[in-house]
């Protein structure tokens, strides 16, 4: 069982940076590839970046691939995502989620973890 906590979210302004925090429980954290969701209104929750187990290998969505970071530190349970150069369209609830896989899928159904949600709102 892996329990998350994001932290981080905020409000900025268009061009500005957040960083958002997974921080997770459970001794089996460091065997399950993370992800990063969202979910704007109105709209289903999609993939946003994942990371592999060891953290070797990371993919991203095309909409935030060269603004967004993802990172992880198994010694301490966490999770980063970076965002840099947010927009308005970046708005959304960022979600934390651990795999059943230790390697990277944007499959939404092979994550069984998740985290309540960081609320980030981006304006113009």
């Amino acid at each position: 069982q892996v329990q998350l906590v994001e932290s981080g979210g905020g409000l900025v302004q268009a061009g500005g940076s957040l960083r958002l925090s997974c921080a997770g429980s459970g001794r089996t954290f460091s065997a399950h590839a993370m992800g990063w969701f969202r979910q704007a209104p109105g709209k289903e929750r999609e993939f946003v970046a994942g990371i592999s187990w060891s953290g070797g290998s990371t993919y991203y969505a095309d909409s935030v691939k060269g603004r967004f970071t993802i990172s992880r530190d198994n010694a301490k349970n966490t999770g980063d995502l970076q965002m840099n150069s947010l927009k308005p369209e970046d708005t959304a609830v960022y979600y934390c989620a651990a795999s059943s896989r230790t390697i990277v899928t944007t499959n939404r159904a092979a994550y069984p973890y998740w985290g309540q949600g960081t609320q980030v709102a981006v304006s113009s």
